[in-house]
This record gives C-alpha cells, structure tokens and sequence, in this order.
C-alpha cells in the first residue's frame, strides 16, 4: 500500500514537473529569449517634445500624423509624471516638428492617459474626428474628439462599457463607431500571468455603436493594435503574444470573420496600413525582457516590420527599420 502510495505521488510530481517544464518552455518561446536581432543603421534623429516615445501614431492621407505620448500602463516602465499629450506632425513638411494639440472642453487633462488612437474623416463635410483609448486612474475608456484648426482638439464625449474593459487600440469606422482590442481578460496581475503561462486565447475584439455593444471576435491571446484595409472589408489584428497578425473580414451586422493568421516573428504592437498599397506596417517589439524590465544604458530597442499582399497565399514579411 506504501510502496502504491509512493507511486502515484511520484507520477503525479512528474507529470506537473513535465506539465509547468512545457508551459516555461512555452514562454520562453513567447518572449523570443533566443532570437537574434539584425541591425540596421539608420539615419535617425530626435523629434523636439516627443523625448519619451509616443504609443501610437495614426497618418491622414494628407500626411499629417497624430501621436499619443506618456502612456503609464501597469508593468511597463513609464519615463515623465506629467499627464500624457496630443501632437500632430505635418510628415510632407521637409523639417517636420511635432506640435501639441491643445484640448478643448470637459476633459480632466490631469488624468489623461491616451492609449491607442485611430482618425476618421466624414465625407460628407470632412470633418476629422480622432478617437483616443484612455486610462485614467487605470480605468477604460474611449474619448471623441474634433479636429479643428489652429491645433486644437474639440473633446466630444467619453464612452464606457463593461466590454470595454482592457482596451488597448481601436478603429474608428464612424464618428462614434469603432472596433476596440482587449488586451486583458484579468485585471489581476497573477491571473493574466496564469493566462499567459498557459497560452490561454481569452481576449477579444469588441465593435462598439451608439444603438449596441458586442463581441466581434474572440480566441486571441492578447489584442493589440488594429486597422482596417483601404476598402474597409477587413480588419487586421496584432495578437502580440502569438507573433501574428489575424486578418479578419467584415460581415453583416458588424460580425468579423476570421480568414487567417500571418507571423510575423515578432511581438507586434501596432500597425498602420498604406492607404495606397494596403501594405501594412508593424511596430514591433524584438526584445520583451528588455522592455519591462528597462535599463537606459540598454534600451530594448523596437523594429519596423513590413506585410506586403496580406491576402495572397503567399504575403511577404520584410524587415524594414
């Protein structure tokens, strides 16, 4: 009876020791611990007032750019106390110089803490609304705003719901419309760590409209950034921790239906898609371990990945900064 009592306790350590031995090996191909980056040298430089980095980066066909900086996000290191900002950057400008956007109306800048953005221009006057996920005080929620002249952001409403309750990015396909990532399932660090360890798919896609509020799509691991194609009949989405983008295509009914996944060998973060080509380019992250844990004489460093012809059997994945 001992010697059975033994037995089973032995297999039972071994079959957990196998079991947490597969989920660490598992994470330790989530965070590409043995990639090897190449470099490529660029002739970068800094752009005045954008020191700390900006989170995301949204392009008008007219090659102005809106950025969102001093994003404070739980587990990531965060480099100014000062609330986070708006610029807008005139890219065809042969010296280009990021100027803050002033904002107007019943916002509280002392809590603002833009996330992910996305600009959506009405054609039927052209007016340009941008709408930026925000956390303030670690919550959730989306702002709409107005763009008007003279660098200012005329703010129009905050949206809260209970499914948008992790939002990492969105894309605006209306003034008040939009499909929102949620990066999340749990709030609590230990149970999304339990999540990751176990490869778990809990996150979603969220399409959100003044009349109702749904799931679009769920089974990714963590949602990241998304955009649209030039024709607006798909969705793309960067499951950051699966090393892919998902292509999902629009339905009836705002339902998105899955299509295909493309890896890209990389954590992607955000993507931005060529109005022209419909290519998509991917901000990337190379080295996860570096980023959380940030030293600033070893900066993690980031990469710019490049989807060429996304939807044919075979799409090219480039490398590109």
């Amino acid at each position: 009876m001992a010697a059975m009592k033994k037995l089973l306790i032995s297999a039972l350590v071994a079959a957990l020791a196998a079991y947490f031995g597969h989920g660490f090996l598992k994470v330790k191909k989530m965070i590409l611990i043995n990639r090897e980056l190449p470099m490529k040298h660029l002739n970068c430089h800094y752009l005045k007032n954008i020191e700390f980095g900006a989170e995301d980066i949204t392009i008008l066909r007219d090659g102005l750019a809106f950025l969102s900086t001093g994003l404070k996000y739980p587990g990531m290191p965060s480099f100014s106390d000062e609330p986070g900002k708006m610029y807008v950057l005139d890219l065809l400008h042969p010296k280009p110089n990021p100027v803050e956007l002033q904002i107007k109306g019943e916002l509280d800048l002392d809590s603002f803490n833009p996330h992910g953005i996305s600009v959506y221009t009405d054609e039927a006057d052209d007016s340009v609304y941008l709408l930026v996920v925000n956390h303030p005080k670690s919550k959730s929620q989306v702002e709409i705003f107005r763009f008007v002249e003279d660098e200012t952001l005329v703010h129009l409403k905050t949206i809260t719901h209970p499914l948008l309750h992790s939002v990492n990015d969105i894309v605006a396909v209306g003034p008040e419309h939009f499909y929102a990532t949620n990066d999340h399932y749990f709030h609590s660090d230990m149970l999304h760590f339990l999540t990751i360890f176990l490869g778990l798919s809990l996150c979603d896609v969220v399409y959100y409209s003044p009349e109702e509020v749904r799931v679009a799509a769920d089974g990714i691991q963590s949602g990241n950034g998304i955009n649209i194609s030039p024709d607006k009949r798909f969705i793309y989405v960067s499951d950051i921790l699966d090393h892919d983008v998902d292509v999902f295509e629009r339905q009836d009914g705002e339902h998105l239906v899955y299509i295909k996944s493309v890896a890209v060998g990389s954590l992607c973060d955000n993507i931005e898609v060529d109005h022209r080509t419909g290519d998509l380019w991917l901000g990337c992250h190379p080295n996860p371990l570096k980023l959380t844990n940030f030293v600033p004489t070893d900066p993690p460093g980031s990469e710019v990945l490049r989807i060429k012809n996304i939807h044919s059997d075979q799409p090219v994945v480039t490398l590109e900064y």
